[in-house]
């Protein structure tokens, strides 16, 4: 693993004020297409620097073009409606329904045009070391993305999704390896549904068989990964329990995943939460193969709280005697801001977050 890979981040960042009244400006009519993209493009430049300057890796343009870490692709792919589903969201000690991101499958899905083509482009122009361009992968619209009343007339089950997307994610992978990107991440929060009691009980209800649904989302992951990767393109992927607003929607251990996930998706690394009790413990980790190198996502974006960077050293060489420590990097648990608005915590406390990430692998690997 090259040095600057032991500090990592997931992608997105707090988006700046003037970028969210631009949007605003925007979508009121009282700026143009030119005007936005001038502030998305002057804003990404600030993100790189951000990066640069706290010596954080593989560099990202914040997901300053999205609304929410998907929308790039529900805005460009024939077949979703414009409702969105209502999604229970978790804080600890309360539950709130929330239905402003995401977008229902309401007709056949089909590969209309490129979606990543624009985040592509301005950062391979611009990025001052080694960049990554994340995609979702199949699991998140499975479970989040589909609705009997309003999907089911083009897609019956939920199992029915998986090849059409499945197509969509080869035909935008391909684009992006001929387009020369050297670094994807595949964002896979919904993974851990299938740990979760509530989801599978769900699944159950309209009949699935959960662990058959969650192998065949695995092998359109890995089809998506092999050709990445046969094109020379470095593939990582990232599971959480989701990131809205400093809140999650999925509860559960990776143990009850892990053999399937870890062994089915040849990543070169994945990107793990680990930020809380609720991750569980560094044992599952057992069933990632050797060489495939794995990123602690050990520093929470959902609050601005610092944490202890004694306690991440030593939770670092907890991890290292399941995975070799060469094999190890560390990073925050999430995006900060996973959707438009972003986690409750100020863009000094993103940077210092980076900072600790970046301190906290110098103190555990030096100048490796």
């Amino acid at each position: 693993m090259n040095s600057f890979a032991r500090a990592t981040h997931v992608g997105s960042l707090l988006r700046p004020p003037r970028l969210l009244k631009a949007r605003a400006d925007h979508a009121a009519g009282r700026l143009d297409d030119a005007g936005l993209r001038r502030v998305e493009q002057e804003s990404i430049l600030v993100a790189l620097s951000v990066q640069q300057d706290s010596g954080i890796g593989v560099h990202t343009d914040g997901e300053y073009l999205r609304t929410d870490f998907m929308s790039r692709l529900t805005e460009h792919v024939d077949g979703f409606a414009a409702q969105a589903p209502s999604l229970e969201w978790q804080s600890g000690d309360h539950a709130e329904e929330d239905s402003s991101i995401l977008r229902l499958i309401g007709g056949k899905l089909a590969y209309r045009e490129r979606f990543t083509d624009r985040e592509a482009a301005f950062l391979a122009a611009h990025a001052p070391g080694p960049f990554k361009i994340s995609i979702p992968e199949v699991t998140n619209f499975v479970v989040a993305n589909w609705d009997p009343r309003v999907s089911g007339p083009h897609y019956p089950s939920r199992a029915d999704i998986v090849d059409d997307l499945a197509a969509v994610l080869l035909q935008e992978a391909a684009a992006l390896a001929e387009d020369g990107v050297r670094h994807v991440q595949i964002d896979a929060p919904c993974f851990i549904a299938f740990a979760n009691p509530r989801i599978l009980a769900l699944l159950e209800s309209e009949g699935i068989d959960a662990r058959a649904l969650l192998r065949r989302c695995i092998e359109a992951d890995a089809a998506v990964v092999r050709l990445l990767r046969d094109r020379g393109v470095t593939v990582g992927m990232h599971i959480c329990r989701g990131n809205y607003r400093g809140q999650w929607f999925n509860e559960g251990f990776y143990d009850d995943i892990a053999a399937d996930v870890f062994g089915g998706i040849p990543v070169d690394h994945w990107l793990l939460e680990y930020d809380t009790e609720r991750a569980g413990t560094f044992e599952p980790l057992r069933h990632v193969p050797g060489g495939v190198r794995v990123v602690l996502g050990l520093i929470t974006t959902k609050t601005g709280e610092l944490e202890d960077p004694d306690d991440l050293a030593r939770r670092v060489d907890e991890a290292a005697r399941i995975v070799p420590l060469a094999d190890l990097a560390v990073s925050p648990q999430c995006g900060f801001a996973s959707e438009v608005r972003g986690n409750p915590l100020t863009w000094d406390d993103q940077r210092r977050k980076l900072d600790l990430t970046v301190s906290v692998a110098q103190r555990v690997w030096g100048a490796d």
